[in-house]
Formats: C-alpha cells, structure tokens, sequence
C-alpha cells in the first residue's frame, strides 16, 4: 500500500514489497547464535490481543472503582494515566521491535484512563457505557467478519483518502479543543456541540469518524495478514495486538461521544 500503519513502518516483516532475501536477512540476522526463531501466526496474534485487552479492562474496572470512591483521586489518577499511555503509545509505535513489557504496561494505563472518563460518562448519562461497548464490538465483529471474507480490503486510494481525513479531523479536533479552552465554544463537546439546522455537528460527522476508525480496523487486519505471509518473527505478534487495541479504545470513545451528543 502507499501509506501504512505507523505502528508497522519501517518493518520489512510487514512489508508487501520486500523480496525474499530480504526477509530472510531481517529473521536471520538477530538468531544467528541460536535456533531459528518461530513464525508469527494468526494464533498468536489472537492470543496477545486477548492478554492486551484483559490487561485494558483490569485498567478499566480499577479506573472506574477509584473514581467512584475518590473523585478527587480519581481525576489525578485519569490526569497521570493519560500522559503515561500517551507517551508509551508513542514509544510502542515508532519502535522497531515490540516490547510486551510496554504494551501491557500501555494498555494497562490506557485502561485506567478509559475507566475514569467512561464513569464521567456514565454519571452524566445513565447506560452509555453500555451502549458504547456494545456498539464496539459490534463494529469490531462486523469489519473482522468482512475482511475474512474478503469482502472488504484494504487499497492503495482508500487508504490515501483515510489518512487525509485523519489529518482533517486531528485538526479539526485540536481547533475544537482550543476554541473550548479559551470560550470560544460553549457545548460540552466544543465545535461538536454547534448546531447546523438545528443538528449537533457532532452527529454529523460522528458516523465518518467512526468509519474511518472501521478502515483502520482493516488496514490493522491487512497487516497482521502480511506479516504472516512474510513469516516475521513470532514476537510481532505483539505489534499486530498494541495496533488493533489503539484502534479498538479509538473507535470506543468515538462512539462514546457520539452517543453523548445524541443524548445531550
């Protein structure tokens, strides 16, 4: 493709144009003093997905219960957590070679992080978390479901107008949060909150947001398929894993605040 997934850049493993040699280099050249080292599987990736997101919900449910006893702490706590899952996002994308070290330590922090704000949430509107959860994994299920079936795939032009969007909405986001800041807006949820006839911007452009959150979805999935194509090491399944849970927490607050706008 022409633009890939930052947590896959740079990775010959993940690659669809590197040459066989060039594959067999990359593996060989970290093993040289020992055996060969396993191939990556759809298996494993499915099985460090399963221990990224456990560790996320753990986070999650001791966000929420701290919050809920110490108000006070909890916000602190919300406050730390986010820097922390920030910056070991950021670390975990441009790395080379995943660490589950600081995957795990990620997606317990982000936790933390999602379980604060989803008590906020919740708090103000009775049963959006639900709602919100239930929404995820019904878009997570139906983009898994049409990618194994082939029914949808990623392109070099579609993912050339996702990243553009992205762009779009990162800036628009930043915008929205400065014109919050300094009073420039009055909605809870800044530019998203302004009506256009009478409709929240926020339910406008929320179903968009969520589709592009979909496609990353897919080029998520296309990776880990190319990765196992190009039997990368074993241990990239832990990159596949930290890239589908950044997507999946993305999509749940995208939803999670476009039902908030729907309910304000």
């Amino acid at each position: 493709m022409a633009v890939n997934n930052p947590a896959f850049t740079g990775n010959k493993a993940f690659s669809p144009n590197a040459t066989a040699a060039e594959l067999q280099a990359l593996y060989d050249a970290p093993s040289a003093n020992r055996a060969p080292e396993r191939a990556m599987t759809y298996e494993d990736t499915i099985a460090k997905s399963f221990i990224s997101f456990l560790v996320l919900i753990v986070g999650a449910v001791a966000g929420w219960v701290i919050t809920s006893m110490n108000p006070a702490l909890g916000m602190g706590m919300i406050t730390v957590a986010g820097i922390g899952a920030f910056v070991l996002a950021m670390v975990n994308i441009f790395k080379k070679e995943p660490v589950p070290a600081l995957i795990l330590a990620y997606a317990a922090l982000e936790g933390v992080l999602l379980g604060g704000i989803s008590l906020v949430f919740d708090a103000q509107w009775s049963g959006i978390v639900a709602q919100a959860v239930i929404a995820t994994i019904v878009v997570v299920g139906v983009t898994l479901a049409l990618f194994a079936n082939g029914k949808i795939r990623a392109s070099a032009r579609a993912t050339k107008i996702f990243f553009i969007a992205i762009i779009a909405y990162l800036v628009f986001s930043v915008v929205s949060m400065l014109m919050q800041a300094f009073g420039a807006t009055s909605g809870t949820f800044g530019l998203n909150s302004v009506e256009i006839f009478g409709i929240p911007l926020g339910l406008i452009i929320g179903p968009l947001v969520i589709l592009l959150a979909a496609y990353s979805l897919v080029l998520d999935f296309d990776m880990v398929q190319r990765g196992v194509q190009n039997k990368a090491p074993a241990k990239f399944a832990w990159t596949g894993a930290f890239s589908i849970m950044v997507t999946v927490v993305w999509l749940y607050m995208q939803i999670l605040q476009f039902l908030a706008i729907a309910r304000d």
